[in-house]
């Protein structure tokens, strides 16, 4: 009686495990996409304020409301340099990610004037956790999102390198941003970006549907300190995954869907 109870005991042990292991991969299930972005609060997401501690959202900064992710500056006195990012909770290395933005309103005062209508998503990026408290941006591979200003073309989906490097036309690139070849978006219109990453082989940007830029390679850049302690951890410069996060850098900006497709590796 006692040996059949110990069985009973474990068979209900291994159900629970496969249960909980199950729940635990059911959003990294490749090939279909899951919401990063609830549309109800900030859960699963993380930010970091430059001169701020890892999660104290200074201002309010990044808040939801009417069902947007939104980035203001209502409550800042000037930007002074102040910029964020919110970091989501789990890191990815293959996949497609998809984010729908809108710039509005007037950028903070005491924004950089290369910031306004300027935000992004950083991709392969480091854990937060390791970012100095007074760290402008973290390493990573920046795609990065411009409005239009009603005159001039300004494209978007673009590259920027903080503490990174990729390879393009088969050499290093290591300028900080290359334009895409996408269309200028003027006004408080909706523009959705999808970037497709294949670890450390290639990525590519895509603005409502067409390709705007592709690199190869993304990789630390030893020329800079900060990245090369995050390769000396890693015994490597190539970055084959990494975090994800949205970017305040002063203008306010929308988001009403983030989601991401695994794909397999």
């Amino acid at each position: 009686m006692l040996r059949r109870s110990l069985v009973a005991l474990l068979c209900i042990a291994t159900l629970g495990l496969s249960a909980v292991s199950l729940s635990a991969a059911e959003p990294a299930e490749s090939g279909k996409w899951i919401q990063l972005f609830n549309g109800k609060n900030l859960e699963g997401w993380t930010p970091k304020i430059k001169g701020k501690p890892l999660g104290e959202n200074f201002g309010n900064t990044f808040r939801v409301e009417d069902g947007l992710l939104q980035v203001r500056y209502d409550q800042y006195e000037k930007f002074d340099r102040q910029f964020g990012h919110l970091f989501y909770k789990t890191p990815y290395s293959n996949y497609k990610l998809r984010v729908e933005y809108r710039f509005v309103g007037d950028q903070c005062p005491g924004g950089e004037g290369w910031a306004l209508r300027n935000s992004g998503a950083m991709l392969h990026g480091e854990d937060p956790k390791k970012m100095t408290v007074d760290q402008d941006f973290p390493t990573s591979i920046e795609v990065q999102f411009l409005g239009g200003n009603g005159e001039k073309d300004r494209t978007t989906a673009n590259l920027c390198t903080p503490g990174t490097n990729v390879v393009m036309n088969d050499k290093l690139f290591t300028p900080h941003c290359t334009s895409s070849s996408s269309e200028t978006y003027h006004g408080d219109q909706w523009v959705t970006v999808e970037v497709e990453v294949l670890g450390d082989k290639s990525f590519r940007h895509f603005v409502n549907g067409e390709l705007v830029l592709e690199y190869f390679e993304p990789q630390l850049d030893p020329r800079d300190e900060h990245a090369k302690m995050l390769a000396d951890e890693q015994g490597s410069l190539m970055l084959k995954g990494g975090s994800i996060s949205l970017q305040s850098e002063s203008h306010p900006i929308d988001f009403r869907k983030v989601e991401l497709m695994v794909l397999e590796d």
